[in-house]
């Protein structure tokens, strides 16, 4: 039997952060996964996680927690799935360190991911994502902020953990005219800004803190903003422009609505999806496809593209050798039901 504990630390503070160059974010998720994990095969197994044995995580266990998350906690098919990723990039890792568990590692890569609808992506008109960004007040430090950042995220189409990260030495302080992004899967790209996101952020240099954390966007005390933070930030802003706009109360809007936003935007103003592809950082065409799919603008072009069949009614003449034949077959005496 083979102690769990000093596999898990090292797959966690050095395999993922130093080998596979894994971000911050990704290492946090992973230990979340498998805290979830331990806590549930400690309490099935009658002991503590720091107990427990590789060999005891079988796929039979594994099963069972999949199937907990899903039921007891109400996790969707997308969270099991990632859940499991986790387990399985760690069974991977061990298959080079540990020959006994091999076999072990094997049957759990290949619990299957569980299929999950493709819906269609949830995004802001014009007028709801211009209402959302006129909702910070102007006259207050903290409402200037906010104003660059929603101007930010949907300008640029950033995933909010891109946005919360964001240093000062990622933006021109100058002309603040253009944005350095180290987007998922460290691949970089810098994006040209507009005038109104531009004007945004040289207000919020204007009255930002000199002292505090590297990074551009900071709280109440001088901190970094976290995730939850913006959430925090978005829902109630959002909410205030629901008062002027009632469409926005029947829509979810999340930091990556926003981001669906930027990629409609864009993609109706390009008609490229590749552009929209290089713009939200995509690794392939395949991730992009989801905003071809809710954009009716191209299938309307084919549909009017295509001539309707002229197809005139009428009865199907047969030949008549054809008509005989069959006729024959059907007063045959030999013919069996």
């Amino acid at each position: 039997m083979t102690a769990l504990a000093p596999h898990l630390t090292t797959f966690l503070r050095e395999h993922l952060p130093q080998e596979r160059r894994a971000s911050p974010h990704t290492c946090e998720a992973y230990a979340y996964s498998f805290q979830l994990l331990l806590c549930f095969a400690a309490s099935r197994l009658k002991t503590t996680p720091s107990r427990i044995e590789i060999e005891q995580l079988d796929p039979p266990l594994l099963l069972a927690f999949l199937e907990h998350i899903e039921r007891e906690r109400g996790n969707s098919a997308r969270t099991r799935n990632a859940r499991l990723a986790a387990i399985k990039a760690f069974f991977r890792f061990l298959e080079y360190r540990l020959p006994s568990c091999l076999d072990q590692a094997r049957r759990v890569r290949a619990i299957p991911m569980k299929k999950i609808d493709e819906a269609l992506v949830s995004h802001l008109s014009r007028d709801e994502m211009q209402a959302l960004l006129d909702a910070p007040n102007p006259r207050q430090v903290s409402g200037i902020r906010d104003r660059a950042m929603l101007h930010l995220a949907f300008a640029a189409g950033l995933r909010v953990s891109e946005l919360v990260s964001i240093r000062l030495d990622q933006i021109d302080r100058q002309t603040v005219t253009s944005i350095h992004i180290m987007g998922k899967g460290r691949r970089e790209r810098v994006l040209p800004l507009w005038k109104e996101t531009t004007a945004a952020l040289k207000a919020w240099l204007a009255v930002r803190p000199a002292s505090g954390d590297t990074e551009f966007f900071l709280n109440a005390v001088g901190r970094a903003m976290t995730r939850a933070g913006f959430e925090y930030i978005l829902a109630k802003h959002a909410a205030t422009a629901a008062q002027k706009l009632p469409s926005l109360a029947d829509k979810r809007v999340t930091p990556h609505v926003l981001r669906h936003t930027c990629a409609m935007h864009t993609l109706k103003a390009t008609r490229d999806a590749r552009k929209v592809s290089l713009w939200l950082g995509h690794a392939s065409l395949q991730s992009t496809e989801i905003y071809l799919r809710a954009d009716p603008t191209e299938k309307l072009e084919a549909l009017a593209a295509m001539a309707p069949p002229s197809l005139k009614p009428g009865r199907f003449a047969a030949p008549d050798k054809l008509l005989a034949m069959l006729k024959s077959i059907g007063r045959s005496k030999n013919y069996v039901e």
